[in-house]
């Protein structure tokens, strides 16, 4: 689902279930949905899946940045991914 912006007013929205949900970029945060491995934007108090490039979006717009990676490495081999 794609988000909206409004780069003037620094606002960005998202339609979920036909209602509109709408917040100031700066009162929004980025979260990782761990069973996911997703990012979701919490908008209005409804937490929606987004993109990378969305999450990345925000953050411009400076939204809170509270994601986190959810995939463990290998201690002997750090390369590996678990």
């Amino acid at each position: 689902m794609p988000l909206e912006f409004d780069a003037t007013y620094e606002h960005c929205s998202a339609e979920i279930d036909g209602v509109r949900h709408s917040s100031r970029t700066v009162d929004i945060s980025i979260t990782t949905n761990d069973a996911t491995h997703m990012s979701e934007a919490e908008i209005d108090g409804v937490k929606v899946p987004i993109t990378e490039a969305e999450a990345d979006a925000l953050t411009i717009y400076k939204a809170k940045d509270l994601r986190h990676h959810t995939v463990d490495r290998d201690d002997k081999d750090p390369l590996t991914v678990i």
